[in-house]
């Protein structure tokens, strides 16, 4: 009865979740007259497909979505193999301050990113990279505190035998991290690059005070500036937009949710 309830009570929350999903899918293939009307229906009547092709060409979407893909995927590959290497640091490595120097960087997780922008984008002023899409890159090469806390907590879960074993065989240090921990920290890897992916893709804040060519824009700063043409925006082709550009990270979830699961899982065996 217990499990009963708690399935039932998980499914009443599953579903109020995908309301505002709904809610979306069902405007986007509205006419203007439906989506004013004063009686609300959540089937569209008729169907109104024409907006997907609208919400593509007046956001420009294929060049707005090369340009989010590409600082994506760097920021990926950055932020994982420095965060990767520094958790590493943290929990395989003994040196001297280590806990210290972990809890300086964790500490840092307490900042709120307006507080960090300023400085960021005076640094990336100073380096003469305003306006490029390197100034959304390069802020992630240096790994992110949860993501480094996140592989720490899984590195120390895998059994010190292991390396003392590659060490006798006549591995260095970095041949173990690459060929033993990286391999065997894949689920734990596979969050990183998800989050990861939906922090680069969904983000506003930093393309619009960065990017000034709009050539360079990615979805988010692409569909933001949509719908603040004229005053508003046609609400269909607003909604098609949003759905469109939030498939990438729905479908990526669905493939790597078993690996996501178990990566929460095993990170949080070993206390920090």
């Amino acid at each position: 009865m217990k499990k009963l309830t708690s399935h039932l009570l998980l499914l009443v929350l599953s579903v109020l979740s995908l309301i505002p999903l709904l809610g979306m899918l069902s405007t986007s293939l509205k006419s203007s007259e439906q989506i004013y009307k004063s009686s609300f229906s959540l089937i569209p009547n008729p169907i109104l497909w024409s907006n997907y092709a609208t919400a593509l060409t007046k956001i420009n979407f294929w060049s707005c979505a090369a340009n989010t893909l590409y600082i994506a995927i760097f920021s990926i590959i950055g932020v994982t193999l420095s965060s990767a290497l520094a958790a590493y640091a943290f929990g395989v490595l003994t040196w001297r301050g280590r806990e210290l120097c972990f809890g300086i960087t964790i500490a840092t997780m307490m900042l709120p990113d307006m507080a960090l922008v300023i400085p960021q984008f005076l640094l990336i002023k100073s380096m003469g990279l305003y306006g490029s899409s390197l100034s959304l890159i390069l802020p992630y090469l240096g790994g992110l505190p949860f993501y480094i806390f996140l592989l720490r907590q899984f590195f120390m879960t895998v059994p010190r035998e292991l390396r003392d074993s590659a060490r006798i065989d006549g591995a260095n240090e970095w041949q173990i991290f690459c060929e033993l921990y990286l391999p065997l920290a894949k689920p734990a890897l596979m969050i990183v690059i998800l989050f990861q992916f939906m922090l680069s893709w969904n983000d506003l804040m930093k393309p619009s005070i960065y990017l000034i060519d709009e050539a360079k824009y990615t979805l988010s700063l692409g569909l933001q500036q949509y719908q603040s043409q004229l005053g508003g925006a046609e609400w269909g082709p607003m909604m098609a937009a949003a759905i469109i550009v939030i498939m990438p990270v729905l479908i990526l979830f669905l493939f790597t949710q078993k690996h996501f699961v178990k990566g929460v899982m095993a990170s949080g065996l070993k206390e920090a």
